[in-house]
């Protein structure tokens, strides 16, 4: 069953497990070809990929990819009706990628892709997955549990550099150094709370909550390399999607924004306004949202995590036929 309440469609989509932000934005921008096949590469609870489920005709297809055991196990269950009739495959994996779990299935194009870049409701609230600073439990982090090291293990083996550097760079902490110091005094580190601890001991009066919420990111994104994988299908999904189809992803942080904004204005990781000699921007797509969707304040009070959601679109074009170019 859907959760809902007196919203109505916002939690159209919800679970128990999850809820998806933005899922009536995303399927009006991603869906342009009802018998299409679509990508959803964040599948979590399995909210959004249900919308586009109901979005497609019978004839559409989507795959749906996590990393995460517990997601796919949810969906499993959720979406069997869609499994067994062919509409919907589930994969295991990262989105990152998708070239290869595509190209193992024989899917040579697609018509749309999704990515909601958030953690689930179920990871930050399960506190064996040791997402969240809120409950005391093993220091993970992990998306996949089966796989690389944890938390505990990359706040215990690197070198004060280091976390300085993955502090700052993956949660922009002013204060990296000073927090850094202060978690290798505190080792040995194994759960969430002696994380919290050393933290909190260090903040500043009246930044614990903010110093805390900096370094959990920072610490989620090195032990998973989100923002390498990122970068990985940026780089890719022109090879993907084919003209016409249309790329949403779904951000939280400004790291992840920024990388988004340069690909789908400039058609690269660098940002740089590239155009032909006759004036044209040389690019692989074409700006649907030149602006960020975000959530609208009835749709904050009934699911707060959509807060901090930004929702970007590009549109795939055709720039087989490109000309020499020129860097403005």
């Amino acid at each position: 069953m859907n959760a809902r309440d007196e919203s109505g469609h916002l939690l159209k989509h919800a679970s128990g497990y999850h809820a998806p932000v933005l899922w009536n934005d995303v399927i009006q921008h991603l869906v342009t070809d009802p018998v299409g096949t679509y990508v959803d590469g964040t599948l979590g609870g399995g909210g959004h990929t249900e919308a586009l489920l109901q979005a497609l005709a019978r004839e559409g297809r989507v795959i749906a990819i996590d990393r995460d055991d517990d997601a796919l196990a949810e969906a499993d269950h959720r979406l069997a009706g869609p499994i067994d009739e062919g509409r919907l495959t589930l994969v295991k994996g990262n989105f990152a990628d998708a070239p290869r779990l595509l190209r193992d299935m024989g899917v040579e194009s697609i018509s749309g892709m999704l990515l909601d870049l958030g953690v689930s409701s179920h990871q930050f609230d399960a506190a064996a997955r040791g997402f969240s600073h809120r409950f005391d439990g093993p220091l993970d982090m992990r998306m996949d549990t089966t796989q690389g090291e944890d938390a505990a293990d990359l706040v215990n083996r690197l070198e004060v550099g280091d976390l300085i550097r993955v502090l700052s760079r993956y949660g922009e902490e002013p204060k990296a150094p000073r927090i850094a110091h202060a978690l290798v005094k505190a080792r040995p580190i194994s759960t969430t709370r002696e994380l919290a601890d050393a933290i909190e001991a260090a903040a500043f009066r009246g930044q614990e909550k903010k110093t805390l919420a900096r370094v959990f990111q920072a610490l989620r994104i090195a032990v998973n390399d989100e923002l390498e994988a990122l970068d990985r299908i940026l780089e890719a999904a022109p090879g993907l999607i084919g003209v016409g189809g249309r790329l949403a992803i779904i951000s939280y942080h400004s790291l992840e924004d920024r990388r988004v904004k340069r690909i789908m204005r400039t058609g690269n990781a660098q940002g740089t306004v590239r155009r032909d000699v006759y004036g044209n921007l040389l690019s692989p797509w074409k700006d649907v949202t030149r602006k960020p969707i975000v959530a609208d304040e009835e749709e904050i009070e009934v699911n707060p995590r959509s807060r901090s959601a930004r929702l970007r679109v590009a549109e795939r074009v055709d720039d087989s036929n490109q000309g020499a170019s020129q860097t403005i």
